[in-house]
């Protein structure tokens, strides 16, 4: 399949099931809101390493807000209900709590939660107090600027992880140039985010390694510079840079259409060549044809 001149691989992106959380951080200005939320989401960029995997997934304007204040909204990703608890109260605990002006609330209206505030309020050391407004518990605690004030309860969802697209072109600027012209328009997706730096992979990993020690490592047959050294390659003869993307959702449609907004953007940037990783069906029920994406 050809589009926009690049070669569009008859292939799937097999992506699995991960349940996941929306966090909606307010501040007194959009510039503290931000800070926190990549503060909060960073080191997040792939469970095998991170037991998770979070993004920025839009800037809040005050009208959308729970206390009319500028904000950011952000996803985390893990493998199970409790994985996403914990790494919530870690990292909600560990960056939002601390940094200036900020306030936590749940983004999503879900029927499975996990207690998020109510684990944070003990740094209030007996001094936390709560309110319920609407059905939902907030917790003040007291700190030294003032009070940080977090919902008790986060709701979570099972989402969809692992969707990808594969970005080849005949230079190293063309690949990257086409992998942020790609990232920028897959940005525009509500519900799903990419974790890695910018959006962008540029080291895609196998599962497994020869260093016993490894759960995955470098995929060789996506590695230009190994091609004539693997007994099998995936890499055409003139290309000379391959970027991954992957994208995280909290269901498969937004998953889809992100691939499909990266697919149509990376072509029209210069990609020579997109695809998709698999593993023959036997990593997730989620099958993701690119042949289906394509306009």
């Amino acid at each position: 399949m050809k589009l926009h001149g690049a070669e569009i691989v008859d292939t799937f992106a097999e992506a699995f099931p991960m349940w996941g959380a929306r966090v909606v951080i307010t501040a007194a200005t959009p510039e503290w809101a931000l800070e926190a939320g990549r503060s909060m989401t960073g080191f997040a960029t792939s469970v095998i390493g991170c037991k998770c995997e979070a993004s920025i997934e839009r800037a809040l304007d005050p009208d959308e807000t729970p206390d009319g204040r500028p904000g950011v909204s952000a996803l985390l990703f893990a493998m199970d209900q409790e994985g996403v608890g914990k790494r919530l109260v870690e990292r909600v605990g560990q960056t939002v709590l601390t940094c200036p002006t900020t306030a936590c609330f749940d983004g999503l209206d879900a029927e499975d939660t996990v207690d998020v505030g109510g684990q944070l309020r003990y740094f209030g050391d007996g001094y936390q107090a709560s309110k319920v407004l609407d059905g939902r518990r907030y917790w003040r605690v007291p700190v030294m600027e003032g009070e940080f004030l977090v919902q008790e309860r986060f709701g979570v969802v099972e989402g969809v992880a692992g969707g990808n697209i594969i970005i080849f072109a005949r230079d190293h600027e063309t690949a990257l140039h086409a992998a942020q012209a790609a990232a920028s328009a897959m940005r525009e997706v509500e519900g799903a985010i990419m974790p890695f730096p910018g959006g962008i992979a540029r080291s895609g990993s196998k599962v497994g390694s020869r260093y016993s020690a490894l759960p995955a490592s470098t995929n060789d047959a996506l590695c230009p510079t190994l091609r004539g050294q693997v007994e099998h390659t995936d890499v055409p003869p003139d290309v000379e840079a391959v970027f991954e993307i992957v994208i995280d959702g909290l269901a498969l449609e937004p998953v889809r259409e992100t691939m499909r907004r990266g697919l149509v953007a990376a072509a029209e940037a210069g990609a020579s060549h997109v695809t998709a990783g698999n593993y023959g069906g036997n990593l997730g029920p989620h099958h993701i044809y690119l042949r289906e994406l394509v306009p």
